[in-house]
C-alpha cells in the first residue's frame, strides 16, 4: 500500500478564465486543495479553501517550487541541479519516458525537495505513483477540463490496494458483554466495502458496512459495526488506530472485497454495551481473532460473499489482511511480536 500523495490541480493552462476557473472548482469537489494558476486569479482563493500557486514562466509561489518540461538530457540535469535548493520540482507533461523520473526520484530521495509528476491521466498518474516503489511525492493534474479532474479520484483518494488473503473459521464463541463501536462515516459504501479491523495488526479483517437490508432494519451503508474498543483498524499512510480513539472528521481507509481502497472521514462514532462473540480463524500456519458485536447485521467479507457474524460456523471463509512485524503507536515497525 503507497503513502498518501500531495495533489495539485493545474489550472493555469487554459486562456479562459472561466475554464482555469472550473478547474479549481472540480478539484475542490474532488478535495483536492491545491491549484496552481496564473498571477492575477487571486478571486479563485473565494472559491473555498484552496492554496493558489501562482506560475510564473515555471517559477511558481517566487520560485520555491520550479516546474520543468523535460525534454532532453540537458533539462534532466537542470532540474536535478536543484535538489535540496527548492521545495519541490514539478515534471511537466510531454513525451518524457519514466527514466528520468526515475532518475529524479532516486537523485531527491532524502533532499528534502519534493518530485512532482504531471498526468494527464489516471494510469498515468498510478504509473508515477509506483515508480522505484516509493513514487513521486505528488500528481499535478493537467487536464483540459473539469469532468477530467474528477477521474483521478478513484486512484488518489484511496491508499492503493490492499492483499487480503482468504482465512478459513475455525470458531465463533460468545464472550462477555463489553464495549463496542459503530463508525459512521461520511461516504456510502456498497456491499463487499468496509473497514480492516482485528484485534491484531498483523491481521485485520474485512468487516463489511451495514450496506444490505436484512428484512429487520433499514440499510445504513454509511457505518461499519467494526468491534470492540481495543481492535485495531487501517488508516491512511499505513498506520492503525484503535477503534476507541477516532473522532469525527479523522481520515479512515475504506476497502472491497477485492483489495480497492479509498478513504474517508468519521462522521460519529457510537461506543455502547453490547453483547460480544470473538471470531477465531487460521491461513493454515497461524490463528487470529477479532471480537465483534453479536448481531446478524454485523457482516464479514468473504470469496462467497458476506455473512453474518450470527451465522458464521466453523470452516467459512473470510477475507483479511495479514502483515509481518509490529506496531509503535500506529505506525509498523520491523520487530518480532506476539499479540495473542
Amino acid at each position: 500500500m503507497h503513502m498518501a500523495k500531495e495533489t495539485i490541480v493545474r489550472a493555469d493552462v487554459p486562456n479562459d478564465k472561466a475554464k482555469r476557473k472550473e478547474l479549481v472548482v472540480s478539484g475542490l469537489e474532488s478535495g483536492i486543495t491545491a491549484a496552481i494558476v496564473r498571477p492575477g486569479d487571486d478571486d479563485f482563493a473565494s472559491l473555498g479553501n484552496v492554496a493558489l500557486l501562482y506560475n510564473d514562466n515555471g517559477s511558481i509561489s517566487g520560485g520555491e517550487i520550479r516546474l520543468f518540461e523535460l525534454k532532453t538530457p540537458k533539462d534532466q540535469d537542470e532540474a536535478m541541479s536543484l535538489a535540496g535548493k527548492v521545495r519541490a520540482v514539478i515534471l511537466g507533461t510531454s513525451d518524457w519516458t519514466v527514466i528520468p523520473l526515475e532518475n529524479l526520484i532516486a537523485r531527491f530521495r532524502n533532499s528534502g525537495t519534493k518530485v512532482f509528476a504531471c498526468a494527464s491521466d489516471p494510469e498515468q498518474a498510478k504509473l508515477y505513483l509506483q515508480t522505484l516503489e516509493k513514487g513521486v511525492d505528488g500528481i499535478v493534474i493537467d487536464v483540459g477540463n473539469g469532468n477530467d479532474v474528477r477521474k483521478f479520484s478513484g486512484i488518489l483518494a484511496g491508499t492503493g490496494d490492499v492483499e487480503l488473503v482468504s482465512l478459513e473459521v475455525i470458531s465463533v464463541r460468545n464472550i462477555e458483554m463489553g464495549d463496542r463501536v459503530c463508525v459512521d462515516t461520511v461516504s456510502m459504501m456498497k456491499p463487499g466495502e468496509g473497514m480492516l479491523v482485528g484485534s491484531s495488526a498483523s491481521c485485520l479483517f474485512l468487516i463489511q458496512s451495514e450496506s444490505e437490508d436484512n428484512g429487520y432494519v433499514a440499510a445504513r451503508p454509511f457505518r461499519v459495526n467494526a468491534g470492540a474498543v481495543h481492535a485495531y483498524v487501517m488508516a491512511p499512510d499505513g498506520k492503525t488506530r484503535y477503534l476507541s480513539e477516532l473522532r469525527s472528521g479523522e481520515p479512515v481507509v475504506l476497502t472491497d472485497s477485492e483489495g480497492h481502497t479509498r478513504t474517508s472521514s468519521v462522521g460519529r462514532c457510537k461506543i455502547e454495551q453490547r453483547p460480544l462473540v470473538i471470531l477465531e480463524a487460521t491461513d493454515g500456519k497461524e490463528k487470529y481473532s477479532t471480537i465483534l458485536q453479536n448481531a446478524e447485521t454485523v457482516k464479514l467479507s468473504g470469496p462467497d460473499g458476506s455473512i453474518s457474524v450470527s451465522k458464521l460456523k466453523k470452516g467459512d471463509k473470510v477475507y483479511a489482511r495479514l502483515e509481518s512485524g509490529g506496531r509503535h503507536f500506529g505506525m509498523k515497525i520491523d520487530e518480532t511480536i506476539r499479540e495473542i
